[in-house]
């Protein structure tokens, strides 16, 4: 049996200039960070000539083309270990709340395969095999982000030159910095998003047009994206909170669908009641918001107040991993 363990992310800065509509031309930088909330996928062999597949559903298939998790049977189809095949999927938060499942997904179960295989794979194949079923087979319209953090994990920046290679570069922060940041860091679940796919469609085909306004929005979030990177490596997380509020100044300007009357009310109350910044994760539409609070009390009072759990995290600096191997 082998069992692997793969982060979910947020999203720090320069979320959105990892799809390839925009990196082709300008690149595209984003600063994010793998978290420890998991996606676990077991892979066992089994004394049935068949593939047992367990996830939110389940599927007992006689061959890779029948299965109809289309991750799962383009992993399939690229690497062969089955029949006799069972494949279980757990998940910490599920899916659609964008904290970057799919992508997860997609590492983790890659990462099994090929330990089930008794193969080494580094962690940069990992992630650009998981993009290229993401993307290249299936043809989503999704960026690279998810995929890169949850195979290496941290706090990392993750650069895109206009040929799509991915540069990894942990982020230098002081320690005290990194501290502050796990305990003001605080993540409230607004609802489940509408699909991360069809959120960044729009950007997507505005981007491949040359819409001007587009265009220029996400150049905005690409130097947030820097100036991210340098107030983190500068410990200065006052500063970092300020960026995160015009981060989120601009995502809503990108999609009318991106935030919601509920969504401003609830971002207004959190900067009313000891935010100083915040942000929603994710492709936008719902899922979490991430605010960087001073008062770190008075904000989960008034998010209580609002309905919205907590979710509690610390950084996984790990990456994805096996965890069970027998």
């Amino acid at each position: 049996m082998i069992i692997t363990r793969t982060p979910l992310r947020i999203s720090l800065g320069g979320g959105g200039t990892d799809l390839p509509s925009y990196y082709s031309c300008h690149g595209g930088m984003v600063v994010s960070a793998a978290i420890n909330r998991y996606i676990y996928v077991g892979l066992n062999r089994t004394f049935t000539d068949d593939y047992f597949i367990k996830y939110a559903e389940m599927e007992r298939r006689k061959s890779v083309e029948e299965i109809s998790h289309p991750i799962i049977r383009e992993a399939l189809r690229v690497h062969t270990i089955g029949p006799a095949l069972e494949l279980v999927s757990m998940a910490d938060i599920p899916a659609g709340t964008g904290l970057g499942s799919s992508g997860s997904f997609t590492v983790g179960l890659l990462r099994a395969i090929y330990a089930f295989k008794r193969e080494h794979v580094a962690a940069h194949h990992l992630a650009e095999e998981a993009c290229d079923i993401e993307i290249t087979r299936l043809g989503r319209t999704v960026g690279k982000q998810d995929q890169y953090i949850a195979a290496f994990g941290g706090l990392s920046c993750l650069e895109f030159d206009t040929e799509g290679r991915v540069t990894v570069s942990p982020l230098r922060i002081p320690a005290v910095a990194l501290h502050d940041l796990e305990e003001r860091l605080l993540l409230f679940f607004t609802g489940y998003s509408r699909s991360a796919e069809g959120q960044l469609r729009e950007q997507h085909d505005r981007s491949a047009a040359g819409d001007e306004a587009m265009l220029a929005n996400l150049d905005d979030v690409a130097a947030i994206g820097h100036r991210v990177r340098e107030t983190l490596e500068a410990g200065d997380t006052h500063a970092f909170a300020a960026l995160l509020h015009e981060h989120w100044l601009g995502k809503r300007q990108r999609s009318s669908g991106m935030s919601s009357p509920a969504i401003d009310h609830w971002y207004e109350v959190g900067m009313a009641n000891g935010a100083l910044g915040g942000k929603l994760v994710g492709a936008g539409g719902g899922g979490f918001l991430l605010f960087y609070a001073a008062d770190t009390q008075s904000l989960r009072a008034a998010m209580e107040r609002e309905g919205l759990g907590e979710v509690h995290f610390s950084f996984d600096l790990d990456g994805s991993t096996v965890i069970v191997r027998d």
